[in-house]
C-alpha cells in the first residue's frame, strides 16, 4: 500500500507522508498525488502510465493521451452525497486498467 498526504492531513503523523509518490509495478510507472489540480508534470512525457489522485472524492477514471487518470473516490464517511467507493488498479502483461467498486450508493 502507498499513501500520500492530503490537504487536511496536518497532524504530526502526516508529516511523515510524502506529497507525491512514484510506484513501479511490472514495468508500469504510476504517479500518486492527492489533488490532481496540483499535478506539476506532464505524465506521458515523464513516462507515467497512470496518475492516481483522490482530492475530489469523485470516483472516476479516464484515459487522456495514453495515460490513465484514476480516482478511487472515498471509502470513508460519505461526503457531498457521493458514493462510498474504492478502486483497484490491475496490472497485467504490460497493461493497466482501473476498477471502481461502489460500497454504498448515493442517497436517492
Amino acid at each position: 500500500m502507498v499513501a500520500v498526504r492530503g490537504n487536511i492531513d496536518k497532524a504530526a503523523w502526516a508529516r511523515q507522508l510524502p506529497e507525491t509518490e512514484v510506484l513501479e509495478l511490472a514495468s508500469t510507472s504510476i504517479y500518486i498525488l492527492h489533488d490532481l489540480q496540483q499535478l506539476d508534470l506532464k505524465p506521458k512525457a515523464a513516462g507515467f502510465s497512470v496518475v492516481v489522485s483522490g482530492h475530489s472524492h469523485v470516483p472516476k477514471q479516464e484515459t487522456c493521451d495514453g495515460v490513465l487518470y484514476f480516482n478511487p473516490g472515498s471509502a470513508g464517511p460519505r461526503r457531498f452525497k457521493l458514493p462510498v467507493s474504492i478502486g483497484k488498479l490491475v496490472v497485467e502483461a504490460g497493461s493497466v486498467r482501473g476498477e471502481l467498486v461502489t460500497l454504498l450508493a448515493t442517497d436517492r
